[in-house]
């Protein structure tokens, strides 16, 4: 069976319409029995022998002759097919009208439809985007969905990302003023209230064996944050605009980001802690009963700017580890006006 090239897509006559469409979703239909295809549809078609070529052109000649990005997009299209699923190129007149927003330029590449079921029974299981591993992601262009990274030798890792509560159940009573010293990049803190590590897990408490002194040592951000709230001054004076004067002279405009996802996680009640153990800015507890009692960090947290270029490597290891550590991986992204707006969670995916 031959066909040929139209304006960007494959036609292709004969009883096309019950042999691919029908029975095996490729496709769209025209008049008749004459069914129009995507490139990357034509290209698996070749690849399997069901066509015998489009304008002349084997599968040799006529994927070598396709664009820039073609090749991931025809690794990713095989691999779905492979594994039982019906899919579309994510373009007008493949995709259901029902569901305009998946036809969105800069939207994914694929629609992948749930086993069993194709373009018309009006259910999505994927939409996919796919990426080569030297491509570049832009932190304000990560949306929910599924995103397919294809590496050098041509293997796939699917990523999922989706909107995330980074909440919790932690409540906590604030205790009377506490009274701290600003020491380089941390306070510490004479004489605390108890509850201030116990109740609210702020701080590690500076003792050991034979120590004389009951002192909390607190990070920029916890003392900062815990200023802001009225909870903590500096000794010899200062406040929250001494806290923040030092911490962006130590971390520059990272302090006030890791600041913003730090306030935040703690006002939906959880509870953040460093990462660095991690590798990430914190790890993250739902719910603290008391400091000796602590549970399990649930996910990790990276602060990063609206502007931040991921790569997929980049991401994939971030959710090597996490998952290594049996957390999920979260990213706290920058809104336009400088608050965190955007919480998404990145993970492995098996389709």
């Amino acid at each position: 069976m031959d066909a040929t090239l139209s304006d960007g897509e494959v036609h292709v006559g004969g009883d096309a319409r019950q042999r691919f469409f029908d029975s095996r979703g490729y496709g769209r239909p025209l008049t008749g029995n004459e069914i129009a295809l995507a490139p990357v549809e034509a290209a698996h078609l070749l690849y399997r022998g069901d066509l015998d070529a489009v304008d002349g052109q084997g599968f040799r000649e006529f994927l070598t002759a396709r664009g820039p990005g073609f090749g991931p997009r025809f690794l990713v299209y095989v691999d779905l097919r492979d594994r039982g699923f019906y899919l579309s190129p994510a373009r007008e007149g493949w995709v259901p009208d029902a569901d305009p927003a998946v036809t969105a330029s800069d939207g994914p590449d694929f629609v992948v439809y749930p086993r069993g079921s194709g373009p018309g029974d009006g259910e999505v299981a994927y939409r996919v985007t796919v990426y080569g591993e030297r491509a570049e992601i832009e932190a304000g262009t990560l949306e929910p969905g599924v995103y397919a990274i294809v590496d050098e030798e041509g293997d796939l890792t699917y990523l999922a990302v989706e909107e995330f509560d980074p909440g919790g159940e932690t409540t906590f009573d604030a205790p009377e003023n506490a009274v701290g010293t600003l020491l380089d990049d941390r306070v510490l803190v004479w004489d605390p209230p108890e509850s201030l590590y116990e109740d609210g897990f702020y701080g590690q408490p500076l003792a050991g064996r034979g120590a004389s002194h009951e002192v909390l040592h607190l990070s920029l951000l916890e003392a900062a944050d815990l200023a802001a709230r009225g909870v903590l001054s500096l000794e010899g004076g200062g406040g929250v605009e001494a806290l923040l004067e030092r911490g962006r002279a130590v971390e520059g405009e990272r302090f006030d980001r890791r600041l913003r996802v730090y306030r935040t996680v703690r006002d939906r009640g959880a509870v953040p802690r460093t990462g660095f153990k991690f590798g990430a800015d914190f790890r993250v507890y739902r719910t603290v009963e008391s400091a000796s009692e602590l549970g399990h960090s649930e996910f990790l947290v990276r602060a990063r700017p609206r502007d931040f270029v991921f790569g997929p490597r980049d991401l994939a290891l971030d959710v090597r580890m996490a998952h290594g550590v049996r957390k999920r991986m979260v990213y706290g992204l920058d809104g336009e006006n400088g608050d965190t707006t955007r919480w998404l969670a990145v993970g492995r995916l098996t389709p």
